[in-house]
């Protein structure tokens, strides 16, 4: 793909991809890091051990897979901040939504969810003074329809993920899908802007690649100069 690369300007600017699972958060973190010239991190995926226990069992292994998730998250977060700028493709105030999902489908017990919630308050409270930011300067929601990320889950192949493994995961993945457009619409603690990923395929179409980059360089100048 050959489009001009943009620069940001100033310190510590870290833009955060979100989505549901199939999205094409990755896809779109590579090409635009690279477009950017920037940094790209990735959720921890192909090296997690516990998520291939966590499909098996959702009950026994739900809140520690969330909680390795936030520690990785934290520690992408930290590395993030070293850098002048960065995108990385997870952020870490969906965490939330998808430990909560797991408790309301009984995967977790009172106790988790407690323990869960104060820990990620602790977690993401500023510390006075500190350059370390975790809030992001521009959060990027890709939003898909449900069959799209049926289609995008099939395609990857990871088989602890397929419903032709696990027939539950259909309704959990489509209550998921529904629970990221309230989380999106709620969403208030940085600038955002909302990516179609059905109208643009930015995952295997070069023009769809480039109306999207023109899109987020628009978006990107707005709020970041």
């Amino acid at each position: 793909m050959r489009v001009k690369r943009m620069s940001l300007k100033g310190d510590n600017q870290m833009i955060v991809l979100s989505g549901t699972i199939g999205a094409g958060k990755t896809s779109l973190t590579t090409l635009l890091a690279g477009h950017l010239n920037a940094p790209a991190f990735y959720e921890s995926v192909d090296d997690n051990q516990i998520l291939p226990l966590f499909y098996k069992d959702p009950k026994k292994y739900a809140f520690l897979l969330q909680i390795y998730f936030l520690n990785k998250r934290l520690d992408s977060i930290k590395e993030a901040s070293n850098n002048k700028y960065s995108v990385m493709d997870r952020s870490i105030f969906e965490d939330s939504l998808l430990f909560h999902l797991n408790a309301d489908l009984g995967r977790s017990t009172d106790i988790e969810v407690q323990t869960y919630d104060s820990l990620l308050e602790n977690m993401l409270q500023q510390i006075p003074n500190s350059k370390f930011q975790k809030t992001p300067d521009l959060l990027i929601y890709i939003s898909v329809s449900f069959d799209t990320m049926l289609k995008r889950i099939k395609k990857r192949g990871r088989s602890y993920e397929q419903i032709d493994n696990d027939a539950s995961l259909y309704d959990y993945y489509h209550e998921l899908n529904q629970r990221y457009r309230s989380w999106y619409e709620k969403y208030d603690l940085s600038p955002k802007i909302e990516i179609d990923g059905d109208k643009y395929d930015f995952v295997t179409n070069e023009k769809a690649q480039k109306a999207v980059i023109k899109l987020l360089d628009e978006k990107i100048k707005e709020v970041l100069g």
